[in-house]
C-alpha cells in the first residue's frame, strides 16, 4: 500500500483509507458486528492504516466496533472521528458547544478504546458556536494529549481560514468526485495554501460510480439514499451516462469503474486520501487496487475529455439538510 502525508504537518496514512460508517449506519440493516471488525482487520493486514468513523454513526455503536477492531493494532493506524451534534443525534441539530466537544471527546475515547484521537473532525460548522471558539475547544485537548490532530468537514473557505488561525487544521474532509466536483473551485486551491490534507468522503458516489446501481435498483428502507434526489430513478437514469463513460475507461485500461473513479482522486493532489466504505471484502479489494493505478496526463486528459459537457441531475443532499453543508 502506497502512503501519503495528510497535509503539510499532518500523520502519514494508506494512500486509500477506510470510511466505516456504512458498517452501521446510513445504508440499510447494520453489518454484523464481527462481520464490521473482521471487515476493518482485514483492512489493515491489506495495508489500510487510516479509519474513519463519529459519534453519530450509529449513534455510538460504528465507534465501538471500530475501537474492538483496531484495538490489537492501535499504535499502526490513524482513527478519526467527529463532533458536533447534540447527543449524538443529527436530528437534534448541531451542538459544538466547548462543553459538549469535551464531554463527546472523552465518551469516545472511551468506545475506541484508545488513549487519543488521532484526528477529530468538527463533523458540521455549528452557525451558533463560532468557530474560533471550537478551534481553541480541540487545541485544549490536543495540548492535554487527548487529540493529536483537528480537523473539519463541510467547511467553506472562510471557516477554514478562521478556523486554521487558532488552531492549524490538519485536514479537511468533503464530498468529492467525479460526480461532485465544487471543491474544486475554491477549496481546493485554500487547502494547497494552507497546508490541509483533503478527505474525499462518497469517492464512488455513494455507489453511484461503481455501475452497480441503475433506474431500477431498490434500496433498504432505511437506506439514505431513498431521500437523496441525485437518487431518485429520474436522476439515476439521466446519470446513468456518466457511469457509461466511466465503463469504457475503465474497460481500456482493463480495470474497473470503481478503480478509475479513486485513482482519479489521488492524481488531483498528493494531499488528498479518499475514504471509500464498503461491507464486502471483494469490495475493498478493489477499492485499495486504485492505489497502484497510475492514471498518465493522457488518461487524466481522456476522462476530462469523455466527461465533459455531462450534467449531473439531482442535489447530493435532500433541502431539509443542506444548510448544514458549507459553511
Amino acid at each position: 500500500m502506497q502512503m501519503r502525508k495528510l497535509g503539510r504537518n499532518g500523520p502519514v496514512v494508506s494512500a486509500v483509507g477506510l470510511g466505516c460508517m456504512g458498517l452501521s449506519y446510513g445504508y440499510g440493516p447494520a453489518t454484523d458486528t464481527k462481520e464490521a471488525i473482521k471487515l476493518i482487520r482485514s483492512a489493515v493486514e491489506r495495508g489500510v492504516t487510516f479509519f474513519d468513523t463519529a459519534e453519530v454513526y450509529g449513534p455510538f455503536v460504528n465507534e465501538e466496533v471500530v475501537g474492538e477492531a483496531l484495538a490489537p493494532f492501535r499504535d499502526q493506524v490513524v482513527i478519526a472521528t467527529k463532533f458536533g451534534f447534540a447527543g449524538g443525534v443529527t436530528q437534534r441539530g448541531m451542538d459544538s458547544r466547548p462543553e459538549n466537544i469535551r464531554q463527546m471527546t472523552e465518551a469516545a475515547l472511551k468506545r475506541l478504546r484508545t488513549d487519543r484521537i488521532d484526528l477529530l473532525y468538527q463533523h458540521r460548522v455549528d452557525p451558533n458556536v463560532p468557530i474560533e471558539d471550537v478551534a481553541d475547544t480541540v487545541k485544549e485537548l490536543i495540548e492535554q494529549g487527548k487529540v493529536k490532530y483537528f480537523g473539519l468537514s463541510e467547511a467553506g473557505v472562510e471557516t477554514i481560514r478562521s478556523a486554521h488561525a487558532v488552531q492549524p487544521v490538519t485536514a479537511l474532509q468533503s464530498e468529492y468526485s467525479l460526480w461532485w466536483r465544487k471543491p474544486e473551485k475554491d477549496v481546493l486551491p485554500v487547502l494547497e495554501e494552507l497546508g490541509i490534507g483533503f478527505v474525499p468522503f462518497s469517492p464512488l458516489g455513494r455507489g453511484f460510480l461503481t455501475g452497480a446501481i441503475n433506474e431500477n435498483t431498490t434500496f433498504d428502507s432505511t437506506d439514505f439514499r431513498n431521500v437523496v434526489p441525485r437518487f431518485t430513478p429520474e436522476a439515476r437514469k439521466a446519470n446513468q451516462v456518466l457511469v457509461e463513460a466511466l465503463g469504457r475507461i475503465a474497460a481500456q485500461k482493463q480495470v474497473t469503474s470503481a478503480q478509475i473513479a479513486i485513482a482519479w482522486l489521488l492524481a488531483q493532489k498528493p494531499w488528498i486520501v479518499p475514504i471509500p466504505g464498503t461491507t464486502k471484502l471483494h469490495r475493498l479489494e478493489e477499492n485499495l487496487g486504485a492505489a497502484s493505478l497510475e492514471l498518465t496526463s493522457d488518461d487524466l486528459r481522456h476522462i476530462e475529455d469523455a466527461l465533459a459537457g455531462i450534467t449531473i441531475e439531482g442535489a447530493r443532499y435532500p433541502k431539509s439538510l443542506q444548510d448544514r453543508v458549507s459553511r
